[in-house]
């Protein structure tokens, strides 16, 4: 049963945990007023296991260059804790993404079921 995350008030979602793997489904604004409530949060979780991580931005507004530093982060601490991040995106992030060269580091997904079967094949 997915639980809810209160993270600021432009920046809401989910957080589901299943065997290998957690879920966030995120809704709102990924922007430097979230983005260091998001981050630690995320963190937090990652360091508390599983460190598989798929993040559901489809349904996000908006992310700034505050959240794609925060989403490299996670990345990061995901691998050193020996799992991945994934990011199911929609255009808008898909977009600004590219724009500065990270859709292959950030491992963008068209949607969550995708996301979940790379993981089992890992």
């Amino acid at each position: 049963m997915p639980e809810q995350l209160t993270l600021t008030v432009s920046l809401r979602g989910t957080r589901e945990v299943r065997d290998n793997s957690q879920i966030f489904r995120l809704t709102g604004l990924l922007d430097a007023f979230s983005e260091p409530t998001f981050r630690k949060v995320v963190s937090k979780c990652i360091e508390d296991g599983p460190a598989n991580i798929v993040l559901d931005l489809s349904t996000i507004d908006f992310v700034d260059s505050s959240g794609l530093g925060a989403l490299v982060q996670l990345a990061k601490k995901a691998q050193s804790s020996g799992g991945t991040l994934q990011i199911v995106t929609n255009a808008r992030v898909t977009q600004t993404v590219r724009l500065v060269r990270l859709e292959q580091f950030l491992a963008l997904q068209p949607s969550v079921d995708v996301a979940l079967t790379n993981l089992s094949k890992s």
